[in-house]
């Protein structure tokens, strides 16, 4: 009676009725998340207040545990285990902390290298010779030659030593002496191992070898020959010998009569017969 009271709606008014069940924005987006004039905006961002420092309401005391301790110091690794109010066990140093602030380290754009900040600029030859002439003066002379100090290029008046002729023969002379010349011996770059000294013989350290090897031998001979034989075989006593005697006699009786118990036993129907049967 229930299902005929619920009235029927066409297919299109159930479509309808759904839809307007959602938001205007879902309503026009497409499902398979096109281009929308609802999402061209973007949302507003939310902005996260701050929350206040916290600040730790005991005084300043020591950490409790601390493993900060400078090396190379005779305390513990850490300090204050206890939990103690006390002060720090080794005081704080200047720099010793884990660096400036992110940021701190940057150059300054202000503050950079000038030219010629850290070194003084080299003076021209002319500020020398003004401020400084003993500078430029040469602490050792040259030799005397013929331009300098050696009187110079002849005068323009001087003549010249006249008549100085000879008659060598310059090409002549050159042919003789070239062909007449030893040849130059050139050094040989290959060294030859025939012509050594010790070729052919046995060398020095192999003699030291030698001599080392036979001193170690008759260090051991001697060694051995002055050691004591030891006695690798001795007769037995009669006493020794019966008693060893007795006792093969005694072993033999005790294996054999335990052989004798169990060696005809056929039937074996407790373990400690079977164990006993398995060791003959």
């Amino acid at each position: 009676a229930s299902r005929s009271s619920r009235p029927v709606w066409p297919v299109g008014l159930q479509a309808q009725s759904r839809s307007s069940a959602r938001p205007a924005a879902a309503m026009y987006a497409p499902d398979n998340h096109c281009e929308s004039i609802y999402q061209i905006l973007p949302p507003k961002p939310i902005v996260v207040p701050r929350p206040e420092r916290y600040k730790n309401k005991i005084p300043d005391y020591a950490p409790t545990a601390s493993t900060f301790h400078p090396t190379g110091t005779s305390h513990p690794h850490s300090s204050n285990m206890a939990g103690e109010a006390v002060g720090k066990v080794v005081s704080d140093r200047g720099h010793a902390s884990f660096g400036r602030p992110v940021g701190h380290y940057a150059n300054d754009a202000t503050v950079y290298l000038k030219k010629m900040q850290k070194s003084s600029s080299v003076p021209s030859l002319a500020e020398v010779k003004k401020t400084n002439p003993d500078a430029l003066v040469p602490s050792q002379l040259k030799e005397p030659s013929r331009f300098v100090g050696g009187g110079g290029p002849p005068k323009r008046g001087e003549r010249p030593v006249m008549n100085l002729v000879t008659t060598k023969n310059f090409v002549v002379a050159n042919a003789v002496e070239t062909i007449l010349a030893a040849p130059k011996k050139l050094p040989n770059p290959v060294k030859d191992y025939l012509k050594k000294e010790d070729y052919g013989k046995v060398p020095k350290y192999l003699h030291k070898v030698k001599r080392d090897i036979a001193g170690e031998e008759e260090y051991i001979r001697m060694l051995q020959a002055s050691g004591e034989p030891e006695e690798q075989f001795r007769p037995l006593s009669e006493e020794e010998r019966l008693s060893m005697l007795d006792g093969l006699k005694a072993k033999w009786e005790q294996v054999n009569t335990a052989y004798q118990a169990t060696t005809h036993l056929t039937k074996l129907d407790t373990i400690g017969k079977l164990k006993r049967k398995e060791k003959y």
